[in-house]
């Protein structure tokens, strides 16, 4: 006799639904250990490949889930609640947006034609345009001249140090530190100055100033620095500037005199000066641009002229008191007191007393040389440069209106 077991329809299915289950474990165990690779052919399908894999995956599954309650239920009740595509779209539609958002620079361009390398191109383009567009911009206001008004109200601020001079002529001191006795003949400015030609170079090139938001700079000594943009060769650019702006023929050297050694600085820039008297330009006047060497931030001889504020400036020049040849000192004082006697009638107050030192300064390469220092430690470079606005301005005046 033998025993039969009746297996009906129901348990089929059931069976059918777990051993579907027990499949789709494996899948995805499987997939799960084979992530990487799938990322990576996945990732390589269109988005359009991509969207259709993810939904006909889907609606298997969710037709294997539809028939399994199909049989618990009526059909005509609860068949609206199991619509196997909108199962589909609702369970992949996060895995989905978040493969479209991370991809979808890339589309973007790939529909546009445009590459990563394209893109990437036109960045670097773009970022190149901008920096070019603010050079420009930099060059452009670097080169706009405001040129010096006349007849403004001129005071000079108190620094607590006091004049002192033992030479007058017309409002112009003079503090003679020779042993030279100044007789009148020898400080009337009795001279035409007609050569446009002008050199402006600094035997101490490093020379800086009280460091502010607008021009902070790194030291490379006391009131020192390597870098130009923040020197006293920053305030012969603006002196260069003006006076081309009047007509001039300029040229400024910028060289380096002081650095990295100090000591021998003069023997330096006199070969300087001469390599352009030989070679660039028939120059008179040469000014020898400087800043005020007492290392004190507290001293900063300043006037206020109009609404600015400059660096005061002062005339140093060389003698042959110190044993060195130089026949032609006293054209160069002569040369200084008349931009100082000019100076007085538009900005008096602006020039310090000229000091006439024994030392020759390399003044013997011209009849109108000279040293020019432009404020002091303590002054910035923003009332240094405005300075020269009217320096520029006394010298129009002294060269082309005379």
């Amino acid at each position: 006799m033998f025993n039969m077991t009746i297996i009906n329809k129901k348990d089929i299915i059931k069976c059918i639904v777990k051993f579907s289950f027990f499949i789709l474990f494996i899948y995805f165990f499987y997939y799960f250990i084979n992530m990487k690779n799938y990322d990576n052919s996945f990732m390589e399908l269109t988005n359009k490949e991509r969207f259709i894999g993810c939904i006909n995956e889907n609606i298997s599954i969710a037709k294997l889930v539809f028939n399994k309650e199909y049989e618990n239920m009526e059909f005509e009740k609860y068949k609206n609640k199991f619509n196997p595509l909108k199962m589909s779209f609702d369970s992949q539609f996060v895995m989905i947006g978040s493969v479209l958002k991370s991809e979808n620079d890339k589309n973007n361009n790939i529909i546009n034609g445009i590459s990563d390398n394209e893109n990437n191109e036109e960045k670097e383009n773009n970022k190149y345009e901008d920096n070019k567009n603010i050079e420009l911009e930099k060059s452009i206001n670097d080169n706009i001249v405001e040129k010096a008004k006349t007849g403004l109200k001129t005071t000079v601020l108190d620094n607590n140090v006091p004049i002192k001079y033992t030479d007058e002529y017309n409002g112009v001191y003079i503090r003679n530190e020779t042993g030279y006795d100044l007789t009148d003949d020898m400080i009337e400015p009795n001279i035409e100055i007609t050569n446009k030609n002008i050199i402006i170079f600094h035997t101490h090139t490093c020379e800086s100033y009280t460091p502010t938001e607008k021009y902070n700079y790194d030291e490379t000594g006391s009131y020192r620095t390597t870098d130009l943009e923040f020197t006293v060769a920053k305030v012969g650019d603006e002196l260069e500037k003006q006076l081309k702006n009047y007509g001039f023929n300029v040229i400024h050297d910028k060289t380096y005199h002081d650095f990295p050694a100090y000591n021998g600085s003069y023997g330096r820039s006199l070969e300087t000066v001469k390599n352009l008297l030989n070679n660039e330009i028939n120059a008179d006047i040469i000014i020898d641009l400087h800043r005020d060497a007492i290392g004190d931030y507290t001293y900063a001889p300043t006037v206020k002229i109009g609404e600015d504020y400059a660096s005061q400036l002062m005339f140093v020049i060389g003698t042959d008191g110190g044993g060195l040849e130089h026949p032609d000192w006293n054209e160069n004082l002569k040369f200084a007191i008349k931009v100082q006697e000019k100076a007085n009638e538009l900005y008096p107050g602006l020039f310090k007393p000229i000091i006439l030192r024994n030392s020759r300064y390399n003044q013997h390469l011209s009849k109108d040389a000279c040293i020019i220092e432009v404020g002091a430690t303590g002054n910035t470079l923003e009332q240094s440069i405005t300075s020269m606005k009217y320096l520029g301005k006394i010298l129009d005046e002294i060269v082309n209106n005379t």
